[in-house]
């Protein structure tokens, strides 16, 4: 009956084979008995018989198996610890039968710690996050070859054929090549923690002036004049700009005496005789409203040798304003040139050739076409291609300014030919103002050769 049980264990615990082997063995199970060494292996209740909650180890200690499916791997682990287990059994069996007089356990321990296998380590797998990707279909082999196959695509590909080679050069010569994107610099920079610079409104500033400059803009005036004409304006604005000089006036007031005088010229008929009395009034005003210590009407008085009185200047000055409406903030070139030429990050050369090409814009009735922002761009336009400043044109002055070389040519090409121009006439006040050598002599430097030969925008650097 014991016969029975034991196969029966055996079968259930998938230790059949193993078994048999032990059981040819002679005289086993019989040794132990004699010894007084009991296995205890057979010797199982008939409740556990068929229980496969329970798997022997080596030590013949019982062990607890998981409660989880029985996966290939947690398989072959059992299997593994099982055939470990009946071997070491056997060995021990073996060591018993064959050193009589020696304590099978002691022997049969010996040999196990001697013979008996490793037991097979558990691999451990770390399941990977989400932002991590495993491809499970290539090996490091695999992709490995793939790399290596697309290099030698890569490099069939960069052999480069007439074709391409004809295209690349077309571009080039067309200037169609890409650049790198300009960094655009930020001119404000220096100026934080200026409190006058107004950094924190400036771009506003600008914008509402770009906004509003059309409309404190005059038309072209000179056909309804019938004895004025371009040329006696011309002549008014330069003695002007040497009365601005004499008196140490600053060029806001100079600019904004010629604004209020091409404004009031596009509303009311001025006979010839009073013209001069026109522009007096008009500096009279500016100097009012731009300087700190304005001259007084007596000096106008003796600067037009007495041709006007007093009263004739303080009547006229009268007539402007309620002809304006008294609208006297408005943006002039001045205002344009001084944002654009710090755009334009100038040396002292290249601020003065800027100041010099628009007072001669100024003075011609010709530049009365263009809007005020754009006289000033073109102005600084011109001084760069007249000083061969690299490039001639860039990113930050399309930003400040909103045009593009493009749109100065035309503008900038009259403004150069009025420099080419300027030492010849007789009208030679800008001229003598720029020719100083603390104005840098710019007016006696030649004029640009580019914009005199109409160079096209696509030469630009």
């Amino acid at each position: 009956m014991s016969q029975v049980i034991y196969f029966i264990t055996l079968w259930n615990e998938g230790l059949f084979s193993q078994s048999i082997g032990e059981a040819v063995v002679g005289g086993g199970k019989q040794q132990q008995k004699k010894n007084g060494v009991a296995d205890g292996r057979n010797r199982k209740a008939l409740g556990d018989i068929g229980n496969l909650n329970n798997v022997r180890g080596v030590e013949n200690k019982v062990e607890v198996k998981p409660h989880r499916p029985i996966t290939r791997s947690f398989g072959a682990q059992l299997l593994a610890n099982a055939q470990a287990a009946a071997a070491a059994e056997n060995i021990k069996k073996q060591a018993c039968a064959n050193v009589p007089g020696a304590p099978p356990a002691a022997n049969a321990v010996a040999v196990a710690k001697k013979v008996a296998p490793k037991p097979v380590q558990k691999k451990v797998t770390v399941k990977p996050t989400r932002d991590e990707v495993i491809d499970i279909e290539s090996s490091p082999d695999k992709n490995a070859q793939k790399d290596k196959k697309k290099e030698g695509d890569s490099n069939s590909k960069k052999k480069h054929t007439l074709t391409s080679v004809l295209t690349a050069r077309s571009k080039v010569a067309c200037g169609i090549t890409k650049k790198p994107k300009e960094q655009i610099i930020d001119i404000d920079a220096g100026d934080v923690d200026n409190e006058l610079a107004a950094v924190e409104y400036i771009d506003e500033i600008y914008k509402f002036y770009k906004l509003v400059e059309n409309e404190s803009r005059p038309h072209d005036y000179i056909n309804s004049q019938p004895e004025i004409n371009e040329k006696m304006r011309a002549i008014l604005i330069d003695w002007l700009i040497d009365v601005q000089s004499k008196f140490e006036l600053s060029l806001e007031t100079l600019y904004l005496t010629i604004n209020i005088i091409d404004r009031f010229l596009a509303v009311k008929t001025v006979p010839r005789r009073d013209l001069q009395l026109v522009g007096i009034s008009a500096m009279l005003m500016a100097s009012k409203y731009e300087e700190i210590w304005p001259p007084q009407v007596d000096d106008f008085v003796c600067l037009s040798d007495r041709a006007y009185t007093h009263e004739q200047i303080l009547v006229m000055e009268k007539t402007i304003l309620g002809k304006l409406e008294w609208t006297l903030t408005v943006p002039t070139p001045f205002v344009f040139l001084v944002r654009f030429i710090k755009a334009s990050v100038p040396d002292q050369d290249l601020e003065n050739m800027a100041h010099f090409l628009s007072e001669l814009g100024m003075m011609n009735y010709a530049t009365l076409m263009y809007c005020p922002s754009m006289v000033a761009a073109s102005a600084v336009f011109a001084a760069r291609c007249t000083l061969n400043k690299t490039p001639l044109w860039n990113e930050t002055l399309k930003v400040h300014t909103g045009y593009s070389q493009e749109q100065l040519m035309d503008c900038a090409r009259l403004l150069v030919s009025f420099h080419s121009d300027v030492g010849n006439g007789k009208l030679k006040v800008v001229y003598r103002k720029y020719s100083d050598p603390q104005k840098g002599s710019v007016a006696v430097l030649p004029p640009s050769k580019y914009l005199l030969q109409g160079g096209s925008a696509s030469q630009l650097s």
